[in-house]
């Protein structure tokens, strides 16, 4: 069976062995987009660093100045700070109750990002089995444990995303949707690329930044 003319097309268009600068790439991946509905646009980091060492984690957060163009689900453990974060937009808020319901099953993993405060870390450390493999698990590096509740909710509602390699070494992060404009895609992928090379290990030796795609 033949290929269709719309894939001919795109195959015409994108050259597997051709390096495209930052513009180029964004222009190619929207022009390439096939689907019937708002496909993400992500980029993947391919860093120079023994993911297998823990001095040469790369994690941390980024705000991107577009968003990512999905709505963020945000939960929040917090005490006296409740009603900070609901003011600031937190999607779930709770202490120990809400705990024992996600150690239970009863609340369903549905959200993206977990901010707790300092205090609230005894209950939450308890809940690192069934956060920690989702990645959902508040951390200092990511500034998703902290006293400043309100702020934090707020950051991420508005675009901050948070990072992390895998254990190949990559960054996969999401720079926003197809329907954004070249220059929103561009920014946003400045923005991270920027913060992606501030976040070199010190242990890490070589190139630290190998490869970059967009897609």
């Amino acid at each position: 069976m033949g290929i269709s003319k719309k894939r001919a097309e795109q195959e015409r268009r994108y050259d597997a062995e051709t390096s495209y600068g930052a513009s180029d790439a964004v222009d190619l991946v929207k022009s390439l987009a096939s689907a019937t509905f708002d496909e993400s646009v992500d980029v993947v980091f391919q860093l120079g660093i023994d993911a297998r060492q823990a001095d040469q984690i790369v994690r941390s957060t980024v705000s991107l100045p577009h968003g990512t163009g999905k709505d963020i689900r945000v939960l929040v453990f917090a005490s006296d700070q409740a009603a900070e974060a609901e003011e600031a937009g937190a999607d779930l808020v709770g202490g120990k109750e809400l705990a024992d319901e996600i150690s239970s099953g009863a609340q369903a993993l549905d959200w993206d990002v977990t901010i707790a405060s300092p205090d609230m870390m005894p209950i939450v450390g308890k809940l690192g089995q069934v956060l920690g493999p989702r990645g959902l698990m508040p951390n200092p590096k990511t500034g998703t444990v902290t006293k400043d509740i309100g702020k934090t909710v707020a950051a991420f509602k508005a675009g901050r995303v948070e990072y992390r390699n895998d254990r190949y070494g990559n960054v996969h992060v999401p720079i926003g949707r197809v329907s954004f404009d070249n220059d929103k895609l561009l920014e946003n992928l400045l923005a991270i690329s920027d913060e992606i090379i501030r976040s070199k290990p010190a242990s890490a030796k070589g190139k630290f930044v190998r490869n970059v795609s967009v897609s």
